[in-house]
């Protein structure tokens, strides 16, 4: 099954996401992280506070950022659980506040039908569901609301620990999921316009999985749905490097260009400015934009 298209023909590369248009035949997003948990892997916490993430997400945005991605609860198992209510408390202001001063998409990282709900009511465009729309009734609110989904691969899902997870091919196994849970949200009324793939790197992934996923990535890519990778300062790349939290840059950097030659079109970071610099270098030598200020030897 591995590299074949759901739906062959009918899935047009530019997509309306929110007030934005994207042509991802020759276009690539860069989608900022804004976290408001005092755990994330890589901030620790440094956007929990209200202003201190909406001031983030606005400062992205500045960067170039196209998308924010605003999360309330970590994917990591290695944490307290927390309601509905609270989670709804963490990300609604934050996404009410960037709603009134951007036009850029807006996420929501959430599993929960009744935060992703709220979250769309407060001006989000996307539900990124690290848990594949599993949860009963996340599906539905999608269908219902009308906005677009990311559908990743995880085997547990947020908040629940997988011990030393094994696959037998990991790639052909990460697409057959995919591709199962794709043709979930088409029959729960999700349109195919709004469907977003993301295979989940590192999430109950070791760092081997990681690296064949990234080097096979064409065969994600070419189930014919918009990739996501989010790929940022993740543990596959410290392991790769020996580099802890905080410099994985450069290996993050390489990472995603090596993703958008793949097929990637949507990048979820951490570094905007120094991830939209190399993807508007990445697109520009694949010739879908010009140089911004062309004078070398012309005159």
């Amino acid at each position: 099954m591995s590299g074949e298209r759901l739906s062959p023909g009918i899935i047009s590369p530019v997509r309306r996401i929110g007030l934005r248009e994207f042509d991802f035949e020759r276009q690539v997003a860069v989608m900022a992280i804004v976290n408001r948990t005092p755990n994330s892997f890589h901030d620790q916490g440094s956007t929990f506070a209200l202003d201190s993430a909406v001031a983030a997400a606005k400062r992205a945005v500045d960067d170039g950022a196209d998308w924010v991605d605003i999360g309330g609860f970590a994917f990591s198992a290695a944490q307290a659980q927390i309601g509905v209510a609270e989670e709804i408390d963490r990300v609604v202001p934050v996404i009410a506040e960037v709603r009134a001063v951007t036009d850029a998409v807006i996420s929501v990282d959430t599993h929960r039908p009744e935060v992703a709900r709220a979250a769309v009511e407060a001006g989000a465009d996307v539900i990124n569901d690290t848990n594949g729309l599993r949860e009963p009734g996340i599906a539905e609110v999608a269908a219902a609301t009308g906005v677009s989904v990311v559908v990743t691969h995880s085997l547990g899902g947020p908040g629940r620990r997988v011990f030393r997870p094994s696959y037998a091919d990991v790639v052909s196994e990460v697409a057959d999921f995919l591709r199962e849970r794709v043709a979930f949200a088409l029959k729960a009324g999700i349109a195919a316009e709004k469907i977003i793939i993301d295979p989940g790197h590192d999430l109950n992934k070791n760092t081997f999985h990681s690296l064949e996923l990234t080097r096979r990535l064409e065969e994600i890519t070419s189930i014919g749905y918009p990739t996501l990778v989010a790929l940022s300062n993740k543990d596959f790349i410290g392991e790769t490097l020996d580099r802890p939290q905080g410099e994985r840059k450069e290996g993050t950097i390489a990472a995603n260009v090596v993703s958008i030659l793949k097929g990637a079109r949507i990048l979820r970071v951490h570094d905007v400015s120094a991830t939209v610099a190399s993807v508007r270098m990445t697109e520009a030598v694949l010739g879908w934009r010009g140089p911004i200020a062309p004078s070398h030897n012309l005159a």
